[in-house]
């Protein structure tokens, strides 16, 4: 089953200020994001940003608020993107099949995310190099349920490659300076 770039958007999970400083490998997990974002924006995929509880948590981090900031944003008391009526609405609108999720905490926000997009007949596809949580080992103990549950593992080159197809392709440059 391919991912094609006509099909999918992105959903980004929690990733903000107070919650951050605390997440197992930030810095790698900060630069894999913002490749990810960028190389998702050279294939115009729709973005819709989830932010968990902001008066507790804050905003979306900076270097990412930046680039994320002219795109859908929905605040969140529950864990699930999905439980807040309107950014499930949102992910629904935009008719597309794959729901590239990305963010933090994998074994709680983004977890619970992604179960409830395969209820809803979504196809999630997990970016695992582009979520964390405080401890790897809920990280890992997460992908492996989410694998079980018929969630599509990917790495951000990889998925970037992937919606690339072609050597070809108008953004193949551009896609190959950003991996490097």
């Amino acid at each position: 089953m391919k991912i094609k770039a006509e099909n999918c958007v992105f959903v980004q999970v929690d990733v903000q200020e107070r919650l951050f400083p605390f997440i197992s490998n930030k810095e790698e997990l900060e630069k894999n994001l913002i490749t990810l974002v960028k190389g998702l924006q050279l294939h115009e995929i729709p973005f819709i940003i989830n932010e968990q509880y902001k008066k507790g948590i804050g905003e979306t981090i900076p270097s990412l608020r930046e680039l994320v900031d002219e795109y859908p944003h929905f605040e969140k008391t529950t864990f699930s993107c999905c439980g807040n009526e309107d950014g499930l609405a949102a992910i629904k609108a935009t008719g597309k099949k794959f729901v590239i999720l990305a963010g933090i905490e994998t074994h709680v926000c983004v977890l619970q995310t992604a179960l409830d997009l395969l209820e809803e007949g979504l196809q999630p596809v997990l970016v695992t190099d582009c979520v964390n949580s405080r401890k790897q080992s809920d990280k890992d103990m997460a992908i492996q349920r989410l694998i079980q549950a018929g969630v599509i593992p990917t790495t951000y080159e990889s998925l970037l490659f992937e919606l690339t197809v072609n050597a070809k392709h108008p953004v193949f440059k551009e896609i190959s300076k950003l991996v490097k």
